[in-house]
């Protein structure tokens, strides 16, 4: 898969902007741009050490194109394990399609999505998952999911699937072995040494299949659906989250007919908050809608907040408040439920903590921008951040989970095989089998669609 032709494509983001870099990659990189830059001291770039950068001018026709610096990685010491140069130029449209049209036209070809990540993972200065990690290391939009892909990227998820398929690997050396000398009833693989082995893994498997769920919201954002009456403050709310007013506010009931979505970063994690419509009888079709959509952000977000207007609640009305939130918790029985009671600067807090006795109970005013901070601490205890602050391993990617479960499937097979005393030979299957999972995570074993649809999803210029 390989490809020995040389690669052009503009590594920073497109549009104006004071340095722009050029990347090309391949076995002439070096002496094509020779070829068009001009030294101020008079270099030959293909003379020149590796990581080391000059000062010059690209030539066009003769002319000055722009004046540039040049940064040279020599094979195998780059990015890709190719010669590579990295142009870094003024941050002109003009000028950069100008240069990437100048080396098009004298043999560079435009780079695939991915294809200088790609190559590196050919080349062996990166395994899959680390090149996965890239992708994930550049969308990433808050510490937490910059910290998981950095942490994926040092190879520490490759290196505990090595060790394990090391182990196992090694085992299955021995049980293979086994069955050359079948005939002399040899036994080369400590059974109980291999049980330990196997209950060691089925346990580190379980422990990173169980971080997905914390991996994929931290990666994805934790979805948060806003919900209660109309006109208790669900809107006002989100604007005092979010610190601008995105949603309209209004003393008429039901003014919120869609659902409003937007992102906040919160400690380092990323939480996607969603105002919805009021719920309430109503024959208005447009808000039957909405409403509607109410139940339905619910039951895709993690985190339910019951919004309700502390400043109607009596002794008398609390009750059909109270059947409401209960209706909500068992409509949505696997969601977190955060009880809010809002506009408690008009409310006796004494009163409103006799009438709902949560856990998740927390008071405040949203318009007074008052216990907004509390509301936010609380919600980082939804999430598990134990395994990200003592830098655990967690897994955010669905094709890593896929092949974990399949594994982990496989060698809870080998050992019911063991607890029922089966054969050496029947025992290998399953071993092959899992061993074949785990080369998938790292890249052992590919297929070229795997690879087109991984490096598809990469930005061109990585």
């Amino acid at each position: 898969m390989i490809n020995k032709d040389n690669i052009i494509a503009l590594a920073t983001p497109p549009g104006v902007g004071a340095i722009s870099i050029i990347r090309i990659s391949g076995k002439d990189a070096i002496t094509i741009c020779e070829s068009f830059f001009r030294s101020g001291s008079g270099k030959q770039l293909s003379k020149q050490s590796t990581h080391t950068i000059h000062l010059g001018h690209i030539i066009k026709d003769e002319k000055e194109l722009d004046e540039v610096l040049v940064s040279v990685f020599k094979d195998p010491q780059s990015y890709t394990g190719e010669n590579v140069v990295e142009i870094s130029c003024h941050g002109s449209p003009y000028i950069q399609q100008e240069i990437i049209q100048l080396f098009l036209r004298n043999g560079c070809r435009v780079a695939h999505p991915g294809e200088f990540t790609l190559r590196a993972f050919l080349n062996g200065k990166l395994d899959l998952s680390q090149a996965e990690a890239v992708a994930d290391l550049i969308s990433s939009d808050n510490e937490a999911s910059h910290q998981i892909a950095m942490q994926q990227m040092r190879g520490g998820f490759s290196n505990e699937i090595k060790a394990l398929r090391d182990e196992l690997l090694n085992f299955a050396s021995l049980i293979e072995l086994e069955l050359d000398f079948a005939e002399e009833d040899v036994e080369f693989a400590d059974r109980e040494q291999f049980k330990d082995l196997i209950t060691r893994i089925i346990k580190v498997l379980k422990h990173l299949i169980d971080s997905f769920a914390v991996g994929n919201v931290i990666k994805n954002g934790i979805p948060v659906a806003i919900i209660g009456e109309p006109n208790v403050g669900k809107s006002t709310l989100l604007n005092a989250l979010l610190n601008e007013e995105k949603a309209i506010v209004s003393e008429i009931a039901g003014t919120t007919r869609d659902a409003i979505e937007d992102e906040l970063n919160i400690g380092g994690i990323g939480f996607r908050f969603i105002d919805t419509a009021g719920i309430r009888e109503t024959k208005d079709v447009i808000e039957s809608i909405g409403i509607k959509k109410t139940f339905e952000k619910a039951s895709q977000a993690q985190v339910v907040m019951y919004l309700l207007d502390a400043s109607t609640v009596t002794e008398v009305n609390a009750d059909s408040t109270n059947t409401e939130i209960k209706r909500i918790q068992n409509k949505f029985p696997d969601k977190a439920l955060l009880v809010i009671a809002n506009k408690i600067d008009k409310a006796n807090k004494d009163m409103i903590r006799s009438q709902f006795n949560y856990d998740n109970l927390l008071l405040l005013s949203a318009k007074e921008n008052s216990g907004v901070e509390e509301l936010k601490i609380k919600l980082l205890e939804f999430v598990n951040t134990g395994a990200l602050r003592n830098n655990e391993t967690i897994i955010t990617n669905s094709r890593h989970y896929d092949a974990l479960l399949k594994a982990l499937e496989d060698i809870q097979k080998v050992k019911q095989g063991m607890d029922d005393n089966l054969s050496g030979d029947l025992l290998a299957i399953d071993i092959r089998q899992a061993l074949y999972h785990f080369a998938e995570i790292t890249g052992e074993i590919t297929s070229d669609d795997l690879l087109g649809n991984i490096f598809a999803n990469f930005c061109i210029g990585k």
